[in-house]
């Protein structure tokens, strides 16, 4: 979720390649090793974190031995290389505030060419806290409307009184926003009231979003987000991106 601006939902739709897929497979077995290590070891019952991992491990239909093998590599039981987890901060054209989550075993070699990703595209990577007080970390559970029986009403009371913080619609969705803290329990609780979850996350959510209103502009923004999605160590993009419906429609 790219900051979950409608050009993510134009992504979405996107046919993943084979080698598109097996990136994906490597950086969630990635987050999986970092969650036994970070979360609280190997058993996904006592690390909410690592529950995630292997819940969106499972949504995009990875194996159970590369989830099993990513756990043992966090546990030690499994050889693996020391991934350090860094933030980077930057900003596309036109303005863009770009956060990157970052796993990588050689962080000289990683932040090189993150940098010369931004000069290409006409960005510039920044310094650390450049852009990071635009965003705050939260979860983040998208519900499409189609899914939802009840009216746009009575559905925002049910997420609040499920502990939501906030509820947006987003037209074809519904994002309900919770604080990391009482996210699994709010998605778990979801899920039993019978609510199909599209995607649910941690992420870096902005405070307020730059509008770009120009597709030459926005052009180069995408460019540049999906150099840094496909880049090995990239995790996670966010941005503080908001396309037009207008731009929306000539890009797609």
């Amino acid at each position: 979720m790219a900051g979950h601006s409608k050009w993510a939902n134009i992504k979405h739709k996107k046919a993943k390649s084979d080698e598109k897929r097996g990136k994906e497979f490597t950086k969630i077995a990635r987050e999986i090793t970092i969650a036994v290590r970070t979360g609280g070891g190997g058993d996904p019952d006592a690390n909410p974190k690592l529950k995630l991992a292997i819940q969106k491990a499972k949504a995009i239909n990875m194996p159970n031995d590369n989830i099993n093998r990513a756990i043992k590599k966090g546990t030690g039981e499994l050889e693996s290389e020391v991934l350090e987890e860094i933030v980077y901060e930057g900003y596309a054209p036109g303005g863009v505030a770009v956060m990157l989550e970052i796993a990588t075993d050689n962080r000289n070699r990683t932040a090189s060419e993150i940098r010369h990703y931004f000069s290409k595209n006409n960005g510039n990577l920044g310094e650390s806290g450049c852009v990071a007080w635009m965003f705050n970390r939260v979860g983040l559970i998208s519900i499409s409307r189609e899914n939802v029986s009840m009216d746009e009403e009575e559905f925002m009371l049910k997420a609040l009184e499920l502990g939501a913080e906030d509820v947006r619609d987003e037209g074809e969705q519904y994002d309900i926003v919770t604080s990391v803290d009482t996210f699994m329990e709010i998605k778990e609780n979801l899920e039993k009231e019978g609510f199909i979850i599209d995607e649910a996350d941690i992420v870096l959510l902005p405070e307020n979003t730059v509008e770009i209103n120009d597709v030459e502009v926005a052009s180069r923004i995408i460019k540049l987000i999906e150099m840094l999605e496909d880049h090995d160590d990239v995790q996670n993009v966010y941005t503080n991106m908001s396309l037009t419906d207008e731009v929306v429609e000539k890009l797609s």
